[in-house]
C-alpha cells in the first residue's frame, strides 16, 4: 500500500484477530482514536463467535431472542441476497461447520468430519423488528463480510469531518478516500510476488485466500456451507467496490458459482486465481494485472 502524501499519520494497532492500520492527513487525536477503538470493541462484543461474552456466543448454545445489533439488518441482508447467488454455499450459520474441523474459539485446529451448515438458515436466523432470533442452537459467523462492514464504519467515524485523505486498512481490506492508493495483489502461493496492482481511489478493496487461515491437510476457513467442506477451485479473489461490505462479500462470494454474476449486478469489479495458477477477471476491470494472457471471466 501506499499512503498518502504530505507526511502523513499512521495509527497501528490490533484488533478482531488481525493488524489494522489506519493513515491520515493528519494525526487522529486522542478522542478520534478512544472513539474507534470503543466501535471495534462493540462489533467484536455483538459478532465474535471467538468471545464468550459476545452476543453471537450466547446465541449458540439454544438460540433465543435478543435485541438486534445495530448492523443485523445490513448485514443479514446481505447474506440473503450472498445465499440466494451461490445456491447456498454463503451461510451465515457456517460457524458450526467451521468449529467442526477445528477452526473454533479454543483454536484447536483439530479436525472432526465435516458437517454442512443449516440450510434452512433464514427459517432459524431471523432479525426483524429490532430483535435478532436464532430458533434453534447453531454458530452464527459474519465472517463473509463483518469486517468489511467493521472497516466502513470506521472510515466513516474517522473521515466523519471530511478533512484530508484516508485509508483504513484492515488485514489487507482497505477503504479509501482522498488520494488514489496502488495495492498490490498478493500472489496465494508466494507471498513474496504480487498478480498486478489495483489503484483504489474513494472505494474499498477486500480480498481473502485460502492460505489465510489454513491449517492442518488441506483446511482453510473458506467453506462451501453445503458441504463444510473447503473450496478446492479458487485461491485467491479480490474486489473493488463503493464500500467495503460489498467488497468483503463479493471477495466471498467469488469462489463459488454465481459469484460473478453477483459481482455484475452490482457494478463492483473483481479479480480472482483459480488453485491451477490461472488468472480471471471482470470485463473491463482496470487492475493492472501481470498475466494479461489468461481467460476473461464474463
Amino acid at each position: 500500500m501506499s499512503l498518502p502524501s504530505a507526511q502523513p499519520s499512521s495509527w497501528r494497532f490490533e484488533a478482531i484477530g488481525t493488524s489494522w492500520e489506519i493513515v491520515t492527513a493528519a494525526p487522529l487525536g486522542a478522542d478520534r482514536r478512544a472513539a474507534v477503538s470503543a466501535l471495534i470493541e462493540r462489533f467484536d462484543a455483538e459478532w465474535s463467535r471467538f468471545r464468550a461474552d459476545s452476543v453471537v456466543s450466547g446465541l449458540a448454545a439454544g438460540g433465543g431472542r435478543v435485541p438486534a445489533p445495530a448492523d443485523a439488518p445490513a448485514m443479514l441482508d446481505a447474506f440473503r441476497a450472498l445465499s440466494a447467488a451461490t445456491g447456498g454455499a454463503v451461510n451465515p450459520l457456517v460457524g458450526g461447520s467451521l468449529e467442526r474441523l477445528g477452526y473454533d474459539p479454543a483454536y484447536t485446529l483439530a479436525a472432526g468430519a465435516p458437517v454442512a451448515a443449516p440450510a434452512d438458515w433464514t427459517s432459524l436466523l431471523t432479525w426483524d423488528d429490532g430483535i435478532l432470533s436464532l430458533a434453534a442452537s447453531a454458530v452464527i459467523d459474519v465472517g463473509a463480510l463483518g469486517k468489511g462492514r467493521l472497516v466502513d464504519l470506521v472510515l466513516d467515524l474517522v473521515h466523519a469531518d471530511g478533512a484530508g485523505d484516508v485509508v483504513i486498512d484492515a488485514g489487507g481490506d482497505l477503504a479509501v478516500r482522498g488520494a488514489p492508493q496502488r495495492v498490490g495483489l498478493e500472489h496465494p502461493f508466494d507471498p513474496s510476488r504480487a498478480i498486478g496492482v489495483w489503484e483504489v481511489t474513494d472505494a474499498a478493496l477486500c480480498a481473502s485466500a485460502v492460505n489465510r487461515r489454513a491449517w492442518g491437510d488441506g483446511l482453510h476457513h473458506v467453506l462451501d456451507a453445503r458441504t463444510g467442506v473447503p473450496v478446492r477451485t479458487i485461491a485467491a479473489t479480490w474486489a473493488v467496490a463503493a464500500d467495503a461490505m460489498t467488497a468483503d462479500a463479493i471477495a466471498t462470494a467469488l469462489f463459488f458459482d454465481g459469484g460473478p454474476r453477483l459481482a455484475h449486478d452490482g457494478g463492483v469489479e473483481w479479480v480472482r486465481m483459480t488453485t491451477d495458477g490461472a488468472v480471471q477477471w471482470s470485463p473491463g476491470c482496470r487492475a493492472d494485472l501481470f498475466v494479461r494472457a489468461a481467460s476473461v471471466e464474463s
